[in-house]
């Protein structure tokens, strides 16, 4: 009950409107998440007001209906624990997912929490961005891709703007430095076919820090050599 109460706080000090399924499915998925992390590495992030926070409505704060349309196929690029794709599930379950990361370990614990959650319409996939991004299975084929918290925006670019169709949505999800990561990745943009559409400063309850979600608009194909191969994006970011 501590979480659901944390969670319901949290959401409702936020300004989301979270039916009490969507709320009782988020606290199945925390009890799953402290399961899992006494075996394997998931988070840091264990403590019920934190978890409520930093990651169920951290991840929800992207959510935008002109950003995310009804029916939107979405691919979360390295996932990790599932956010913030398994959040934005479960609270728009019109949404496709594509859950994409590089450890199977994960995998198994995001296959559970599908499972006991009984959601619909979800595939993971075991796989690198920069290999992934290549695969004429899922390039530009998605309508909107996220990431949260996996690597500075030039190199997020690269890695996820690959996946978007024209016309779709990169969201990147940034703390503190995002202005300075935003002047960095001019050129990653220019090359990769995209535009910042809006910025969106997050105030998280309770939280001092400074976050934003950066919306990207894919104004044109990326070119066929991006990505590079696994690595090259982050040891010469474009």
């Amino acid at each position: 009950m501590e979480f659901l109460q944390a969670l319901q706080g949290a959401l409702a000090a936020y300004g989301l409107k979270v039916t009490d399924e969507q709320c009782a499915a988020m606290n199945r998925y925390y009890e799953l998440l402290l399961a899992w992390n006494e075996k394997m590495n998931l988070t840091a992030i264990t403590q019920p007001q934190e978890v409520a926070v930093k990651h169920m409505v951290d991840s929800l704060s992207c959510l935008d209906p002109e950003f995310i349309p009804p029916d939107s196929a979405l691919i979360d690029v390295g996932t990790g624990a599932g956010f913030p794709g398994l959040p934005l599930k479960i609270v728009r379950p019109d949404i496709r997912l594509t859950l994409l990361d590089s450890l199977n370990k994960r995998l198994n614990f995001l296959q559970e929490v599908t499972s006991a959650l009984k959601l619909k319409h979800v595939d993971i996939v075991h796989g690198r961005a920069e290999e992934t991004g290549k695969s004429k299975q899922y390039r530009e084929r998605f309508q909107v891709a996220t990431a949260r918290a996996v690597a500075r925006l030039n190199v997020l670019c690269e890695l996820c703007l690959p996946f978007v169709a024209v016309g779709g949505y990169f969201i990147a999800l940034k703390g503190a430095q995002y202005q300075e990561e935003l002047g960095e990745a001019q050129n990653a943009l220019r090359l990769l076919g995209g535009d910042v559409a809006h910025i969106r400063p997050v105030k998280l309850p309770g939280l001092d820090d400074v976050r934003a979600v950066i919306y990207i608009r894919k104004i044109a194909a990326t070119p066929g050599e991006y990505p590079r191969r696994p690595g090259m994006p982050e040891k010469k970011p474009l």
